[in-house]
């Protein structure tokens, strides 16, 4: 066995152990003492092995993407790659929903108690919603919100708001939403890799960014949505620094805007923005003026918030405070800091964990090298670098003690990239639905 396919095994099973000690660590936990607050740590599941609707049509779509999907990256023309992408990552997603069933794989998902569409009928009248919004954030306050309308900016619920008033109501319409919109972040993210990387390591990482076990979780989330946003928005600023027109500077400024209006912890978003602009800084020094659109972009979706009467900062404390108040200052620390790591492990699967470890060696074999950001691998070693320290960021903060398999989508979806290290991509990509089929059919997720 070549010793690089041995180390990636290893770090596979290291991160497969890491999974093993999370489930049994929070077995004991939750039956001991009952602070963990989920049935099945890490994730928030519980044991139900149930076949369904959606379970043909994810196994075939699996063996096909596995079987064919390497060489169509490979061969396809670029223009025709990325929509290929997006419909097969969209249908993915969707099987792997419509194993629960129509209403409750999808249509259901946006309608329970926390969830934004029990408040449509509180912004009728948007701007005086958008004034008291923060008088409703702590658990004391009159007509408190729900946990995830009080945890967000209302962009965030504002988008369901839109929605309803267009006559898209309903949670399938919200559901329909998050997949179609979400699965078009696989598509920000190969645009991203093919103007920093080059082309030749975007088609490698197709195939892993369609057929992710984050799938599991990206139909019907909210959060699949947030992460589409977010990735936009650096692909914008990849394209913007590689040379494209201006007006892409623009727009990534205007989505960062708008991405941290929907998640107060996507503003960790910023880390891998950096990372482009480290990567485009030729790009940024010919052209400096396109900090002006990018800055002016910036500014558009905090401006148009902040006139409203909605200030951002101050939800931000009052969320925190909110955190504390309910299940967020009970859980532990010392078990979700590590614990988290392994639900990452379960959205991005043993590949990535593999690919992860390919990555720390494609930054050591470069290291010291000022002209080392030429090399196509460690210009994609660097993206993926950054994405994994603002999930790690993430992760010390405490503020986000479960729940992270959703949470922490759009920081995940930037670790998938490294899978394009890999050799033998059908055994890998074959792992990778295996854990997707096994996990949406013997458990019942809480998203």
């Amino acid at each position: 066995m070549p010793r690089g396919l041995r180390r990636d095994l290893y770090a596979a099973g290291a991160a497969l152990l890491l999974v093993t000690a999370a489930v049994l660590t929070g077995r004991h936990i939750q039956g001991t003492s009952h602070t963990l607050f989920v049935d099945w740590a890490p994730l928030l599941a519980s044991w139900g092995p149930h076949p369904g609707p959606g379970t043909p049509a994810a196994v075939l779509l699996a063996v096909a993407v596995v079987a064919y999907g390497p060489g169509l990256a490979a061969r396809l023309p670029w223009r025709a790659l990325l929509p290929v992408a997006w419909s097969t990552a969209t249908a993915w997603i969707c099987s792997l929903a419509l194993i629960d069933g129509w209403h409750r794989g999808i249509a259901a998902r946006l309608t329970t108690p926390h969830e934004y569409l029990q408040v449509i009928d509180r912004f009728h009248d948007i701007p005086a919603a958008l004034r008291d919004f923060t008088g409703h954030i702590l658990l004391g306050s009159p007509d408190n919100w729900p946990a995830h309308i009080a945890g967000h900016p209302p962009g965030a619920t504002l988008t369901f708001v839109l929605l309803d008033r267009i006559g898209l109501r309903g949670g399938g319409w919200a559901g329909v939403w998050c997949i179609t919109v979400g699965a078009t972040a696989c598509v920000a993210v190969l645009v991203t890799i093919r103007a920093l990387a080059g082309e030749a390591l975007a088609r490698r990482a197709a195939p892993f960014l369609v057929l992710a076990p984050a799938a599991v979780w990206m139909g019907t989330s909210a959060d699949a949505y947030f992460t589409a946003v977010a990735a936009w928005s650096v692909a914008s600023l990849a394209l913007a620094v590689t040379g494209r027109p201006l007006w892409w500077a623009g727009a990534s400024g205007v989505l960062f805007g708008l991405t941290c209006y929907l998640s107060y912890g996507l503003t960790l978003v910023a880390l891998i923005a950096a990372a482009v602009l480290v990567l485009g800084r030729d790009g940024v020094r010919a052209r400096p003026v396109l900090l002006v659109p990018l800055l002016a972009g910036l500014a558009v979706v905090p401006t148009a918030f902040t006139l409203a009467g909605f200030d951002w900062w101050e939800a931000y404390r009052l969320l925190v405070t909110r955190y504390h108040q309910g299940v967020g200052g009970i859980r532990p620390y010392g078990y979700w800091v590590w614990a988290n790591l392994a639900c990452t492990v379960l959205i991005t699967g043993l590949a990535t964990a593999a690919g992860l470890r390919r990555t720390g060696a494609a930054l050591l074999r470069h290291r010291g090298d000022a002209a080392s950001l030429r090399a196509a691998d460690a210009r994609l070693a660097l993206l993926v670098s950054a994405a994994l320290l603002a999930l790690l960021v993430a992760d010390l903060s405490g503020m986000s003690k479960a729940e992270t398999e959703r949470i922490w989508l759009p920081f995940a979806l930037w670790l998938l990239p490294a899978c394009a290290f890999l050799t033998g991509p059908r055994a890998w990509l074959a792992g990778q639905a295996v854990l997707a089929l096994l996990l949406n059919h013997l458990l019942r997720t809480g998203w």
